[in-house]
């Protein structure tokens, strides 16, 4: 990648005055992305399928595709196919590490792949109308009904509203707000891992902001929760959009000031200090406990950007 990390924005025009229009949907340049539960549909070259509006396949929708914005290439749309289902065992889906690939009959020389697989290949625009079109999908799947009444809502704006036709209630697509911390003291990075991640992984500690709280008390709180070190000035550093299912991960810096770790069993299985000099060997694939970082997630590339003496540098982050 030319960037830091995947699904950075900037390239994708969100063109939100046209959402309640019918104009791009009949364009015929207009194509769709097709997701199935999560994963996206890719051409044999693994880059993502763009399908036409009209594509027979597409009637394994319960909604007509929704809105993502326009490229140079036309307006992009995102489908789900939630009313298919493979022939082959789909239990595996979803889990941390799904390698399994389905392939629908609509669409016989495509797969749909797990997206996080893709993110180091994927373009800027792609990334950001990926990612834009799988929390959009995400949060459809699971606001189909009014929150205020309980009565089934329908789709409007092409997507970025659902309105319920009992009482009336507009409802708006959510972002679920996570910190995600490079915690350091001195020469030293905290690093943890969850219970259920594959062996040798681990990462930065994360969370997400609860309600009445800001990003800076998130990072205190989270970090003195998980691993009981007590955290002093924070700053931000740079956010990524999260599509599973629809987060924003704003990536922070934080100041320790204490050294000891009482992990939460719940949380975390460990947590340690590294130094400048594992973290090197950890991005070189050379060191004996830690594998590298995930490509394209925003932790890696806090890991890295530490790493380097970058973490704080405005220039390198380009915000």
């Amino acid at each position: 990648m030319d960037y830091a990390f995947a699904f950075k924005p900037g390239e994708l025009d969100r063109v939100a005055h046209l959402r309640t229009t019918d104009g791009t949907r009949i364009d015929p340049s207009a194509r769709t992305l097709v997701f199935w539960r999560g994963k996206l549909l890719a051409d044999a070259e693994g880059r993502p399928a763009a399908v036409p509006l009209d594509h027979p396949a597409l009637s394994d929708s319960r909604e007509a595709p929704l809105f993502v914005g326009l490229t140079p290439e036309g307006p992009r749309f995102a489908a789900d196919l939630p009313l298919w289902s493979p022939p082959e065992d789909a239990t595996t889906i979803g889990q941390f590490i799904d390698q399994t690939q389905q392939v629908h009959p609509g669409f016989p020389e495509m797969k749909f792949v797990e997206i996080r697989g893709l993110m180091p290949t994927l373009t800027r625009l792609e990334g950001e109308s990926v990612a834009t079109g799988r929390a959009l999908i995400s949060w459809h799947s699971s606001h189909r009904f009014c929150a205020n009444c309980g009565a089934p809502s329908a789709v409007e704006s092409s997507g970025w509203v659902r309105k319920c036709p009992q009482c009336g209630t507009q409802h708006f697509p959510r972002t679920d707000p996570v910190v995600i911390m490079a915690i350091t003291r001195g020469d030293l990075l905290l690093l943890g891992r969850s219970p259920s991640w594959p062996e040798r992984m681990y990462s930065l500690l994360a969370g997400f902001v609860e309600p009445g709280e800001t990003i800076e008390a998130a990072v205190r709180r989270e970090t003195l929760e998980e691993s009981a070190i007590k955290v002093g000035p924070v700053r931000y550093v740079s956010s990524q959009p999260w599509p599973f299912p629809m987060s924003l991960m704003f990536g922070c810096q934080g100041d320790a000031l204490s050294e000891a770790i009482t992990i939460d069993p719940v949380e975390l299985s460990d947590a340690r200090w590294v130094t400048r000099r594992d973290v090197l060997e950890i991005l070189a694939g050379t060191h004996p406990e830690i594998n590298r970082p995930r490509p394209g997630a925003i932790a890696g590339a806090l890991i890295e950007a530490w790493a380097h003496g970058k973490l704080l540098d405005p220039d390198y982050w380009g915000n």
